[in-house]
């Protein structure tokens, strides 16, 4: 058999094409990888949208417990209630609307003209609002009270949606709030077009607004775990008429307090709880509120 003669490898080329080989794997490699990472960041993208979407909820509901109902240094009612709220959110969160309603589980005593007998009556009201926030900051708010308590056992036709100033439980009012700091909120109202009494009757028998005008600062001052205390102090007055909406004379100091807030476990689930001291210096009144946020 014939010995054949093996061709001499060159070294240098075999060399190349290895390399060749490697970059091209190498190149394989990296196409691959990337494009299983921007597949992973398109889907991971998809999934936090699809998640943002999800998490939207326009509509939400709220139900509280409480042992009486206190409102800008008033007790507006001194027993316990039932208060619950429906609103809509755009999805940015800065508009809200919603409605506010509160049905007390006592009554109070009023007057029945036709008969000049003591009644009894529960507390009802349905309050409607609307808010606009401009930043995390800056909000404007404007708020239809309508408290018909007592309207119909005293001997009046209930009006809803009467605004009829003389009528004495529908009003207005215009308000804004600023936080000047992480803890601390500025807040104005003003009572409009003189609604629920807030007017003074002149010599000639017309009726001159009041506008009456609530300023409340409230700031947090203690926190921890679950548990948050903040202090507030509110003042009302009138530039027009020698009373106002909340006091007897033409301004002061009704709404000074603190309230601490905690949460009560039940497993997983958490109640929002909150204790207000309330102290109202020009009518000497202080009370001492429990609100349960049942859900």
């Amino acid at each position: 058999m014939k010995n054949v003669k093996k061709r001499p490898v060159n070294k240098t080329l075999y060399l190349s094409q290895v390399l060749l080989k490697a970059n091209r794997l190498k190149m394989l490699s990296i196409a691959f990888v990337s494009a299983v990472f921007f597949l992973g960041v398109n889907v991971a993208t998809a999934q936090e949208d699809q998640m943002e979407e999800d998490n939207y909820k326009a509509f939400n509901a709220s139900g509280h417990l409480k042992n009486m109902h206190t409102w800008h240094g008033f007790v507006v009612h001194p027993g316990a209630v039932f208060a619950t709220s429906l609103e809509y959110k755009t999805r940015n969160q800065k508009f809200t609307l919603g409605v506010w309603g509160g049905a007390s589980l006592t009554s109070v005593d009023v007057i029945n003209k036709d008969t000049g007998a003591y009644v009894n009556a529960n507390y009802k009201e349905f309050s409607m609002y609307s808010s606009y926030h401009f930043s995390d900051k800056f909000f404007i708010e404007a708020v239809s009270h309508n408290n018909y308590t007592g309207v119909e056992e005293r001997g009046d036709k209930l009006q809803y949606w009467s605004y009829d100033k003389t009528q004495g439980y529908n009003f207005v009012d215009l308000n804004f709030g600023y936080t000047i700091a992480d803890n601390t909120l500025l807040y104005f109202a003003t009572i409009l077009g003189g609604g629920s009494g807030d007017y003074e009757v002149q010599t000639n028998g017309s009726l001159r607004n009041s506008w009456t005008h609530y300023f409340e600062v409230k700031s947090k001052v203690w926190e921890k775990e679950d548990y948050k205390l903040s202090v507030f102090a509110g003042g009302a007055w009138s530039f027009i008429n020698d009373t106002s909406f909340y006091t007897e004379g033409v301004g002061n100091i009704i709404n000074v307090g603190a309230t601490l807030g905690k949460n009560i476990n039940f497993g997983n689930y958490k109640m929002p709880v909150e204790v207000t001291a309330m102290w109202n210096p020009e009518k000497e009144k202080t009370v001492l509120q429990l609100d349960i946020m049942l859900f």
